[in-house]
């Protein structure tokens, strides 16, 4: 499982951080790992706990359960979406563009990586805000 940040880089590592060591302690206690969707909805239970004290995050959490993949997004106010296709951040709107406009169900292995580099690059190079030690 892997989950990205999007927002205020306290509230990102804090929180999953803390997503982290419930998917553990579920683990320990079940036997088995937690699915994408049972951590996308405890991240979202566990912050919508603190829904209007101003916290700033994105985060997308995406891994492979037994039967299938899973992709979601969950914001600081608890939302939480399923999805195929996600782009968080400040940056997101200039990867959503080259998204957009590259995306097919049928692309393979080779072409989605290709694709996701230009995304990123345009995300970190267009935006100010975005890319920190991804920039080079």
């Amino acid at each position: 499982m892997l989950g990205t940040m999007a927002g205020g880089a306290a509230d990102c590592t804090y929180w999953e951080r803390v997503l982290a060591r419930e998917c553990r302690l579920y683990e320990l206690r079940n036997r088995e790992r937690i699915s994408v969707a049972a951590a996308s909805k405890l991240l979202a239970n566990m912050v919508y706990q603190y829904k209007g004290y101003g916290l700033s995050m994105g985060v997308m959490i995406a891994g492979w359960d037994k039967k299938r993949p899973g992709l979601y997004y969950v914001d600081s106010d608890g939302n939480r979406m399923a999805g195929n296709v996600f782009s968080v951040g400040s940056g997101s709107i200039n990867a959503y563009g080259v998204m957009d406009t590259g995306y097919s169900w049928d692309l393979t292995d080779t072409q989605a990586w290709e694709l996701r580099r230009k995304a990123i690059h345009h995300a970190t190079h267009r935006d100010a805000y975005s890319g920190g030690i991804v920039r080079g």
